[in-house]
């Protein structure tokens, strides 16, 4: 009887740490998705917590210097200034007037510092245009 006490403290102590790797993985890992105006509503919040940011690469904002790449964010009106300066290269399709997903935290001076870019070009993912037939032309 006494080993299945000791069995059941050992795999409660087991379980119980997996379980608390679990949950303090998930709270800081999680993500918010915000738009630019959802990003200057939520002002100190937004500060607290690791958000992803989306918007357009604005024409000729890419600046690099050294490791860091500073570029603006537009929507609609709106504009962000993003420093990235993560590990992982920039994508082939990072460049002006691509759409951009930018992962990080905002900083107090108001700048967004991203630890990870994903951009894609929307020309590039456009579906085909549709094909139309020539009613007079017959195939066998």
């Amino acid at each position: 009887m006494k080993n299945y006490v000791k069995f059941g403290l050992l795999i409660t102590a087991v379980l119980g740490t997996l379980a608390w790797l679990a949950v303090g993985g998930i709270s800081e890992t999680k993500t918010y998705y915000k738009t630019i105006a959802e990003l200057n509503q939520l002002g100190d919040h937004a500060k607290a917590n690791r958000l992803r940011v989306g918007g357009d690469i604005a024409p000729h904002s890419i600046v690099r210097n050294g490791g860091d790449v500073t570029f603006i964010m537009a929507q609609d009106q709106l504009r962000l200034t993003v420093v990235y300066n993560g590990i992982d290269p920039l994508p082939d399709t990072f460049k002006d007037g691509a759409q951009a997903l930018a992962d990080g935290k905002l900083g107090p001076d108001g700048v967004f510092h991203a630890t990870k870019i994903q951009a894609k070009c929307a020309s590039k993912y456009e579906s085909a245009p549709p094909v139309t037939r020539n009613p007079a032309v017959r195939t066998s």
